[in-house]
């Protein structure tokens, strides 16, 4: 509590001399206050047009316009400080400088669309969008290993570390000390003691009460590499952009990502919201590949320079790798400084190939028109289309938020069903049962295009069929909502309303 009332008063502080600031410049200017008023409102217009010429989310596009016509100048100022093209946010080009130095692991690829054109040209297209979006390949799967439940990915997650023989590459949106975090923390220390390479990457925001600044210097002095992702010092464009992605990379051989944080809740070691439910998998051979060049490219970006990591220690020349009959996996991420929001358009794309069912794990319920039109059109055809969400919130307004958007949804024939031992965290989806997508990506505004996020899109392989009957099996554990159960006053309705243009800002 005290690290979390250290860090929001120097932010209150930043605020204040904001504040203070503007106020000077307003008395300042206030003898030619028409003139001023007139060239904020021409500059106000000449943004509005930029929005709307920029063919963004419409639910974003319109929010901003709304602030920047009703309150010109804080909307301006919010707008330049805050929009997801803010002028002031240096992530972005540090990124892009990391990523050009990278090896480009599309080179020397084996023919691996063959199968996928055979049996479906359409989704290797999708395919084929993905890699030419983020640079990361198709392979085939040799190992991958689904969990339904955060402690039993926990077991094994113990297990490969103690084999850590080269190196260990920890990357996650929330730290938190406990059973948990400390028992791989003490292996690590161990590791680390042994010559192993031992590098944590961690969201300043998201481990905010949880993880200091003191605790990344003392793993620092037991020989790990500990580094905070976009510290919050100071009130800044960047604040948006967190790095919500959970990976962990054990000698280039094993990686495990999911929903999963480092934190008793995600292993019902500690009991928030009742029972957590989340899942994660553990993949091993060529296709952890794609997540040792997530992680180098992210940790050269923004970490200090004299520990940044050599890739071509990590990622030699790709070889052909031949199929093993495991079927296909593509892990990549998202950049919310890329021209395309990759999973926003991806899970469009799946629900317009579904025929018979698509179901969708997520904790939050926020999207934009464009994926809210693809799960209504692809219900509206016959498809079987279900969302599970929690029965039990952690954010009371932002799961008010969510069930604003459950009307339009009921209405054309969603199925949205919530999990009622507790809160249920996972971000999953599977289609027909053929593919399948398991991330640290949410059905909301934030992870869809303001997070960096990663994902790993799953065809014909063994995992998929776990995948459905997990679903299957949190569907008996869960209260289908209806428009019959679920009515809103007319005043709820109103409020749906405006909680739906706000959502973008949660």
């Amino acid at each position: 509590m005290k690290r979390l009332l250290r860090k929001l008063g120097v932010v209150l502080i930043m605020l204040l001399l904001e504040g203070a600031v503007l106020f000077t410049l307003s008395r300042l200017v206030s003898p030619v206050a028409a003139v001023l008023e007139v060239a904020v409102s021409l500059v106000a217009v000449f943004f509005v047009i930029t929005i709307i010429d920029a063919h963004g989310e419409t639910a974003y596009e319109t929010l901003w316009i709304l602030l920047i016509l009703i309150f010109p100048l804080p909307g301006l100022t919010l707008y330049w400080l805050f929009s997801k093209k803010s002028i002031l946010n240096p992530l972005g080009s540090m990124l892009d400088h990391s990523r050009k130095k990278m090896p480009y692991i599309l080179d020397n690829r084996f023919e691996r669309y063959t199968d996928l054109e055979k049996h479906n040209l359409r989704l290797a297209e999708t395919f084929r969008y993905i890699e030419d979006k983020t640079g990361f390949p198709t392979l085939p799967v040799e190992s991958a290993e689904f969990f339904p439940l955060g402690e039993k990915m926990y077991e094994k997650m113990l297990d490969d570390l103690k084999s850590a023989q080269d190196y260990i590459f920890v990357e996650y949106f929330i730290l938190n000390h406990g059973a948990m975090l400390d028992s791989m923390l003490a292996i690590m220390e161990e590791k680390a003691q042994a010559g192993v390479d031992v590098r944590i990457l961690y969201d300043d925001f998201g481990s905010l009460s949880t993880f200091s600044a003191e605790d990344a210097s003392a793993l620092r002095k037991k020989g790990i590499k500990c580094f905070a992702f976009n510290p919050l010092l100071l009130v800044r464009g960047t604040v948006n952009n967190r790095d919500h992605r959970k990976i962990l990379i054990i000698d280039g051989q094993v990686a495990y990502s999911g929903g999963i944080n480092l934190a008793d809740e995600y292993i019902n070691r500690k009991m928030r919201f009742n029972y957590w439910k989340d899942i994660g998998f553990r993949l091993s051979g060529a296709p952890v590949k794609n997540y040792v060049k997530m992680f180098i490219e992210f940790w050269n970006a923004y970490t200090p320079v004299q520990v940044r990591l050599s890739p071509d220690r990590f990622l030699p020349p790709t070889r052909d790798v031949a199929p093993v009959n495991n079927g296909y996996v593509l892990s990549y991420y998202d950049s919310p400084f890329t021209e395309d929001a990759v999973s926003n358009s991806l899970y469009i794309e799946l629900l317009s190939q579904a025929t018979k069912y698509a179901y969708f794990y997520t904790p939050y319920l926020m999207f934009g028109d464009s994926l809210l039109s693809a799960f209504s059109r692809a219900a509206e055809r016959g498809v079987d289309v279900k969302i599970f969400m929690p029965g039990i919130p952690d954010k009371k307004l932002v799961y008010r938020m969510s069930r604003s958007f459950y009307p339009a949804l009921l209405k054309a024939g969603v199925k949205i069903y919530e999990y009622t031992p507790g809160f249920l965290h996972a971000k999953a989806s599977v289609v027909d049962g053929k593919i399948a997508t398991i991330g640290s990506v949410n059905l909301d505004y934030r992870s869809l295009f303001l997070h960096f996020e990663n994902n790993s899109l799953f065809y014909k392989t063994p995992l998929i069929k776990d995948l459905v009957k997990d679903f299957k099996a949190t569907e008996k554990l869960s209260l289908e909502r209806t428009e019959q159960n679920l009515k809103f006053s007319r005043p709820g309705k109103l409020l749906n309303i405006l909680l739906r243009l706000l959502s973008p800002l949660c």
